[in-house]
C-alpha cells in the first residue's frame, strides 16, 4: 500500500508541478539570478519603501506616491495603484511580503516573462482597488458590500498581484490542483477574516480567472512543450 501511495503521489507530482519545475530550475541553473532582475528590482523597490516609511520625514511623502484608498479620487487611486504594488502594507510584517514578491514574481517571471508579469500583477492590483469601490457602494447589507469604514482603509502591498499571479501561472504550466487550492485558501481567508484585503485577494482571482479564460479561447498557446528551457530575450510562451 506504501509503495502504491508514493507511487500515485509522484505521478501526480509530476504532472502536476514537473514542467513547471523544470522552467524554473533550467533558468537559474542557466542564468541564476540573472533570470529574475524585475523580481530583484521589485524586492529593493520595496524595502527602500519600508525603510523610508518608517522615518521621521519619509512617511507621508511615501503616501503620497503609492498609497491608495477608496476615498480618493478615482483618477488619484489610478495615479498611485502602480506604486502601491511595492509600498509594504503596514499591518503587515515587510519580510512576508518580500519573501511573497521574491518566490512568486520571481516564478512567474521566469516562466511568463517580466512584462507580462507585471501586467496581471497590476491587473490584480487594479481589480482589487476597483472592487473596493464598488463593495463601498453596494454598502454592508450586500452580500458583496464593505462597510463605510472601509472606504480609510489603507490599500498598499503586494498580495493581491501574487494570488493574481500564483493563478495564472498555474493555470498556464498546467497545474490545476495547484490553483484549485489557492482559489480555496483565499474563499476560506474571507469566510475566517471577512475583511476588506481578503475580498480584493478573490476580485483578483476573478479579474485574472476571466484573463485566462479569454486567453484560452482566442490567445495564441505557444507550440514550445511546457517545461522546456525558456527562450532569452523576454520571446517566452504568451
Amino acid at each position: 500500500m506504501t509503495v502504491w501511495n508514493t507511487s500515485a503521489f509522484g505521478r501526480f507530482a509530476r504532472r502536476e508541478w514537473g514542467p513547471l519545475f523544470r522552467t524554473v530550475r533550467e533558468a537559474l541553473v542557466r542564468d541564476r539570478w540573472r533570470a529574475i532582475p524585475m523580481t530583484l528590482g521589485a524586492v529593493c523597490l520595496t524595502s527602500v519603501f519600508q525603510i523610508v516609511q518608517n522615518t521621521s520625514w519619509g512617511f507621508q511623502p511615501v503616501q503620497d506616491l503609492g498609497s491608495v484608498k477608496a476615498v480618493d479620487p478615482l483618477w488619484l487611486a489610478l495615479l498611485r495603484t502602480p506604486l502601491s504594488l511595492f509600498v509594504p502594507a503596514l499591518d503587515l510584517p515587510v519580510w512576508g511580503e518580500l519573501a511573497q514578491i521574491l518566490l512568486v514574481f520571481g516564478i512567474a517571471e521566469i516562466c511568463v516573462g517580466w512584462w507580462r508579469t507585471l501586467v496581471i500583477g497590476y491587473v490584480a492590483t487594479l481589480a482589487g482597488t476597483t472592487y473596493a469601490r464598488i463593495g463601498l457602494a453596494l454598502g454592508p447589507d450586500h452580500p458583496l458590500g464593505l462597510p463605510v469604514s472601509d472606504r480609510l482603509v489603507n490599500d498598499t502591498g503586494p498580495s493581491a498581484a501574487v494570488v493574481g499571479l500564483a493563478v495564472y501561472v498555474c493555470w498556464r504550466y498546467r497545474a490545476y490542483a495547484t490553483g484549485a487550492v489557492v482559489v480555496l485558501v483565499m474563499i476560506g481567508e474571507v469566510l475566517v477574516k471577512n475583511n476588506l484585503a481578503g475580498k480584493e485577494h478573490l476580485a483578483a482571482i476573478a479579474a485574472v480567472m476571466a484573463l485566462c479564460a479569454g486567453r484560452a479561447t482566442w490567445g495564441r498557446r505557444t507550440r514550445r512543450p511546457l517545461g522546456g528551457p525558456p527562450p532569452r530575450l523576454d520571446t517566452r510562451p504568451e
